[in-house]
């Protein structure tokens, strides 16, 4: 059956929603204040969003990039600078050429020189290509992963574009991923309703805390269930190494640490600072250079081993995980759902994983994507991922009261999402009291 013909099936005869119009803005959360979400490269971050809503026919769709605050204001123009080339399009057009939706975005030729595919532009592409998704999402009445996990696997592989990274993943090869879990899917999906995905938190660690507000979170974390918790490293060596043994000894000998350099290091001192923390056996060190350092990432790799290299967050588009992987300088792959392009970026990036067999753990640390990334963690669990094994989500137990379908956890894990969409729509209170520089929050 082609993609046509499921897609009029789908809908019958019903003239598809065209996008008409759509609303911005730029919502900032002063989270400097009490230094939630402190690391080693960002001291004082404020969680924001580019936010973007489109209307077609009575349908929303939702979708933001995640920022720190100053610069946000530069995303939601280039959000803006984009939306020509969405307003006017049918859901169904779209639908049946989801790929060609995607190019249309990341091709323009008077734009790519801003690029390509990285930075503001990516971010703003992000925002729209996730916003399209989750009406997508919610025509079809189902939560983001369930849609992704019924589709067809050629459906799914039409969605990807493979310009760049056909030497690592041709289209055979990830319809064979796709196809390897179909008759397994149905199972997978029923274990996952039933106990969630695995994850860690993050909320324990952040660089700005003091050892006694650590030793308390990560107490109170242990006790909601967590067994596993990443700590922020790289501002003062001995801090680090006090802080380290603070959570270890909260966690004992059993439960995972994670630490996370967010990228301050350069090579030879990252080297020396993570065998200085090695005694307290992190389970990974996160971003340890530049996050376009590959060789450096590999370099690393290959000297604190067994510790486990992650990086992603900050991995602009699928072609620098390719070569990530096809020099094999990670072990966990992480992947940003706004700082790629969005699902469909995502898509090829999942499959590549799977092709170099190495686990993804998405990033989740900042406003939204918690609620973004649960949804492709599910879908590769249901759909793409070869086993569970080392798959966990981030959690940051931040901001989630903002939005319509928070993310839901028990015990440590994450619940699957029920509702329609993408997840990512926030409270039009919200919306309106944190909008920069107007809303409440910030005139006060």
């Amino acid at each position: 059956m082609s993609i046509d013909q499921a897609s009029n099936r789908h809908h019958g005869a019903l003239a598809s929603p065209v996008i008409s119009r759509a609303r911005t803005a730029d919502i900032r959360f002063p989270t400097s204040r009490t230094l939630d979400g402190s690391d080693a490269m960002n001291p004082d971050p404020d969680y924001s969003a580019a936010y973007l809503i489109l209307h077609a026919d009575g349908l929303e769709g939702h979708g933001l990039s995640f920022t720190l605050g100053r610069g946000t204001d530069l995303v939601v123009a280039a959000i803006d600078a984009l939306l020509p080339q969405v307003i006017g399009r049918s859901l169904d057009g779209i639908e049946n050429d989801l790929a060609g939706f995607w190019r249309s975005l990341v091709g323009d030729s008077q734009y790519r020189w801003l690029g390509p595919e990285k930075g503001i532009m990516h971010l703003a592409t992000a925002a729209i290509v996730n916003a399209v998704w989750d009406m997508l999402a919610r025509r079809a009445g189902k939560p983001l992963w369930r849609y992704l996990a019924d589709m067809p696997p050629e459906q799914i592989v039409s969605a990807i574009d493979f310009r760049h990274i056909a030497d690592a993943l041709p289209p055979s090869l990830a319809l064979d991923l796709l196809k390897r879990n179909l008759a397994d899917k149905p199972a997978r999906i029923a274990r996952l309703l039933a106990d969630g995905h695995a994850a860690y938190t993050t909320s324990a660690g952040w660089l700005g805390y003091d050892d006694d507000k650590i030793r308390a979170l990560a107490g109170a974390a242990i006790t909601d269930g967590w067994s596993a918790i990443k700590m922020k490293v790289g501002g003062n060596r001995a801090d680090d190494i006090r802080r380290c043994e603070v959570l270890r000894d909260v966690l004992g000998p059993d439960r995972l640490l994670m630490i996370d350099a967010n990228q301050v290091w350069d090579v030879d001192e990252a080297i020396d600072w993570v065998k200085a923390l090695a005694p307290f056996d992190p389970y990974w060190i996160e971003e340890p250079v530049s996050p376009d350092d590959i060789l450096g990432h590999g370099r690393i790799r290959s000297v604190v081993a067994p510790i486990r290299v992650a990086t992603g967050e900050h991995c602009h588009n699928r072609v620098m995980f390719k070569q990530f992987l096809q020099a094999n300088a990670i072990d966990v792959v992480q992947i940003d759902a706004c700082r790629l392009g969005g699902v469909n970026e995502v898509l090829s990036v999942l499959l590549l994983a799977a092709a170099f067999d190495k686990p993804v753990c998405p990033h989740a640390g900042g406003v939204g994507l918690c609620e973004y990334v649960q949804h492709l963690s599910f879908f590769d669990a249901a759909a793409v991922a070869g086993s569970a094994e080392g798959r966990m989500i981030e959690h940051a137990a931040h901001l989630h009261e903002h939005f319509v379908d928070p993310i839901r956890i028990r015990a440590g894990r994450y619940l699957a999402p029920e509702l329609p969409g993408y997840s990512i729509e926030m409270k039009a209170q919200s919306r309106a009291d944190y909008s920069f520089p107007d809303g409440k929050v910030w005139k006060a």
